[in-house]
């Protein structure tokens, strides 16, 4: 037995060493994009310029997160140059790490190894969970630090317990609410699941594991209310009107968004077999602990997280709640191998299904997730190309009008060193680059189709990436 677990640990890092090599040769030049354009590159500009331990961001682009990834990336860069493909470099050990924790993670629900291998396939099949692989982002290693955690309590493993729970706590504000996801994760299991008693469950060797491991994200609140005396946000924070408490409108709505990242991208077939499923099996399932504990982990995972979208302004991505899909995703999977007649089939048709998410875009007056979800791939070299078209005619960068996330100096997406900036879009800008991948709101799509006309068109797929020139006015009589 000893062997084969050894067998069986080399067998799966192998796995995950090869899985992570193909996400880099893949994306290894794809530049920062959407949020990590701020948490990665300008984050972690600050403190390569300004010293590894100099943490203070300065405030027009603080969004009060810790410069965790900034932080890794400042390292990186200083041991092996400036570049995008060293950025990608840093997420290869966390992709590997992810790997392997999913496959312990099924290893605790599936005995067979080779069934394991398609409940891998079909997680990995998720399109929000393929996207954060191949970006540079701060919830790659937010998913193996929780992923990490988790199997530390499923395999009574303290020592990766308390060192998943103990990053978690720093790296961003949400990984510190995944950290208090599984704090009640593993409060409501002992109650529910295993009967244990408050005594029992509220015992203080547990109780200090989680106490000694927020510390570091303790001492960096204290810190931060200390030295800014703010944490989120503040009055002239370009996010500040984001940490509102909602109308009852916008409330609603938050439920609504909240119920759409769950289905988008592929996610509405698993979920409708899902909860087919687990009414029609519900008096078979009741006997089998592992479907309850599933559940409780796709919910209190992020129950946090949950609380704070939906009581706040902030428009918040799927990417939020990966960790949740890869429960349910499992969940699934387990319902199919151990309750499903035809297993080949709706397997297939389920795994085809999540894969198609990354085919799904919106028309464009439609705002769409771009960054959780593969659709987006083509992006980044067509943007290289509408920039080297603009070179080539000669017109300048910085008088190119723009939107969210290419409103920012060059290097700060591609690290090449041109510290050339694009223009926010102003409606007066001579030449307007354009992409789908912007969300647009209806009066500025409407202004752009109105007065400009498109002069060059780069396109690859469902992407594309257009120059617009602004049009002549007809002349006075």
């Amino acid at each position: 037995m000893k062997h084969q677990t050894i067998y069986n640990q080399k067998t799966a890092l192998s796995i995950s060493f090869l899985f992570a090599a193909i996400v880099f040769s893949f994306s290894y030049d794809f530049g920062m994009f959407w949020d990590n354009v701020l948490f990665a590159s300008k984050m972690g500009n600050q403190i390569y310029e300004n010293g590894l331990f100099n943490w203070t961001m300065p405030n027009e682009f603080d969004p009060g997160h810790p410069p965790f990834l900034g932080f890794l990336l400042a390292i990186f860069w200083t041991i092996f140059g400036h570049s995008l493909w060293v950025s990608h470099l840093l997420m290869f050990p966390f992709i590997v790490g992810i790997i392997f924790q999913l496959q312990k993670l099924l290893q605790v629900y599936v005995k067979n190894t080779k069934t394991r291998y398609f409940g891998l396939l079909l997680i990995l099949a998720d399109p929000t969970l393929l996207a954060s692989f191949v970006l540079v982002n701060p919830e790659t290693i937010i998913i193996f630090f929780f992923l990490l955690a988790v199997n530390g309590i499923l395999y009574h493993q303290k020592k990766w317990k308390f060192l998943g729970l103990l990053f978690l706590s720093i790296i961003t504000f949400r990984s510190m609410m995944l950290f208090a996801g599984i704090f009640l994760f593993q409060m409501l299991q002992s109650l529910i699941i295993h009967r244990k008693s408050f005594r029992q469950t509220l015992h203080l060797k547990i109780l200090s594991t989680y106490l000694l491991a927020s510390l570091p994200g303790v001492i960096f609140v204290i810190w931060r209310l200390t030295t800014k005396g703010w944490l989120q946000t503040h009055a002239n924070s370009p996010w500040s009107s984001y940490w509102q408490l909602p109308s009852f409108t916008e409330f609603l709505k938050n439920i609504a968004v909240l119920i759409h990242r769950y289905i988008d991208f592929g996610r509405v077939f698993l979920l409708l077999f899902l909860v087919i499923s687990l009414y029609y099996y519900r008096k078979r399932i009741k006997h089998h602990p592992q479907y309850p504990q599933l559940l409780l982990l796709s919910f209190s995972s992020v129950f946090f997280i949950i609380i704070a979208v939906l009581f706040s302004t902030n428009a918040f991505g799927h990417r939020y709640f990966i960790v949740s899909y890869i429960s349910f995703t499992l969940l699934t999977f387990l319902i199919i191998y151990q309750f499903i007649q035809y297993k080949k089939t709706v397997y297939t048709l389920l795994f085809l299904g999540l894969l198609t998410g990354n085919l799904w875009v919106y028309p464009e007056k439609i705002a769409q997730g771009w960054d959780a979800t593969l659709a987006h791939v083509p992006y980044h070299s067509l943007r290289v190309d509408a920039i080297n078209f603009l070179d080539q005619k000669k017109i300048s960068i910085q008088e190119v009008g723009t939107f969210f996330p290419n409103y920012n100096p060059i290097d700060e997406i591609e690290l090449n060193g041109d510290q050339r900036s694009f223009s926010a879009f102003n409606k007066e800008n001579n030449v307007v680059l354009y992409a789908n991948v912007n969300n647009l709101d209806d009066e500025t799509y409407e202004n752009l189709h109105k007065n400009y006309k498109e002069i060059q068109q780069f396109k690859k797929w469902n992407i594309y990436v257009s120059i617009f020139k602004k049009k002549t006015p007809p002349p006075r009589d």
